[in-house]
């Protein structure tokens, strides 16, 4: 990885990304962590129209005003719909074959780009994370450095628009109680490594984040957190504005 950017053999998600976009067909994107049992990406729902989008991603792209930078893009879905409606729009994502697609399908402008790189910079009304946007921030301790990040590339009176999910259903018992070891650290931040045909990518953590102890950090760190939608299930919509 060179300034947080995968390369070709150790980008799974991407080699998915395109071959669908080439031939339609794909692989299973398989996605394994220690905590849970292997799951499944179905690489299509990244290419999806808007129309198919959930209520909560839809709302969000109500609320992308201005200069739009959007964070982990994929495939370019949510710059697509916003570049129909006019809006200027940025997509970055750490993955090059992901961006080469994006930018293959028409999204005007796509780059190679990791949010946390200094180097990366802008000034943008509304930065978008969608499909778990929390997620890159990778672990509680990084909040700090994800506000920093917010302050320098917000313009005045811009704003984050994230969605994540709360997992503490999966621990919850039939009265509603929590069954979590408090000594193995905070719940959402899980582990994964994901796989595509024979190619394997590196371990990553993730972050799923409840929306109080999103809003406790955003506080701590000049951001003031309101919980705009909840989505079908357990995950929501927040947007961040900078208060100092």
């Amino acid at each position: 990885m060179k300034n947080g950017l995968l390369e070709d053999g150790c980008d799974p998600m991407g080699q998915a990304i395109r071959d669908y976009y080439e031939t339609g067909r794909v692989g299973r994107l398989r996605g394994f962590s220690p905590q849970f049992d292997e799951d499944e990406m179905p690489v299509g729902t990244l290419f999806r129209e808007e129309e198919d989008m959930p209520p909560l991603e839809r709302k969000a792209l109500d609320l992308c005003r201005g200069r739009v930078l959007d964070v982990g893009a994929g495939a370019g879905c949510h710059s697509l719909a916003l570049q129909r409606r006019g809006l200027d729009v940025t997509a970055v994502d750490i993955s090059p074959l992901s961006v080469d697609v994006m930018r293959r399908r028409g999204v005007r402008q796509a780059w190679e780009a990791d949010v946390f790189d200094e180097a990366f910079a802008g000034c943008y009304d509304t930065v978008l994370m969608l499909m778990n946007g929390s997620g890159i921030i990778g672990r509680l301790e990084r909040m700090p450095l994800f506000f920093r990040r917010m302050k320098q590339l917000l313009a005045p009176s811009g704003c984050v628009l994230v969605d994540s999910s709360d997992l503490r259903y999966i621990y919850e018992d039939e009265d509603g109680a929590l069954d979590i070891d408090l000594n193995a650290g905070y719940y959402g931040e899980l582990d994964f490594r994901m796989q595509y045909k024979r190619v394997k990518g590196a371990p990553f953590p993730w972050l799923y984040v409840d929306f109080d102890t999103l809003a406790y950090y955003a506080q701590e760190n000049g951001f003031r957190a309101e919980r705009l939608q909840d989505g079908e299930h357990y995950d929501y919509l927040a947007r961040l504005s900078v208060t100092l």
